[in-house]
């Protein structure tokens, strides 16, 4: 089981990804933007992050940087649908920023659980 920090503006999203990966057994902290993310952020319980990209009040390339800088190791992943440049653009953005992985909106779910299960290994 590991800490999951899930950070997504869409309600909808959010809840089904939660209620995933709770399956999983994994324990699971909400956040919906940026800015709550960093709030709600914790190292000793926090293994692995997923974040949105584009997001109200602080987007997902600064939290990001934010968690990079208070602790380097922590695993990443960002997925984006892209506004309206597309998500490959935002997507390298966060690669170049140390996202450990990267899945444009849609994804597949399978593929999606099964990065988190390689990522989320303690």
């Amino acid at each position: 089981m590991a800490g999951i920090l899930l950070v997504e503006d869409n309600d909808d999203l959010r809840t089904m990804l939660k209620d995933a990966l709770e399956k999983r057994r994994h324990y699971i902290i909400e956040a919906s933007n940026g800015r709550e993310a960093l709030s709600k952020f914790k190292s000793s319980a926090t293994d692995l992050v997923i974040t949105d990209l584009l997001m109200p009040e602080q987007d997902g390339i600064g939290l990001i940087m934010e968690l990079r800088k208070v602790q380097p190791e922590i695993k990443i992943i960002a997925i984006s649908g892209g506004g309206k440049i597309g998500p490959s653009n935002y997507l390298d953005v966060a690669k170049t920023l140390g996202a450990d992985a990267v899945f444009p909106k849609p994804f597949n779910l399978k593929s999606f659980i099964e990065e988190v299960e390689r990522l989320a290994v303690r």
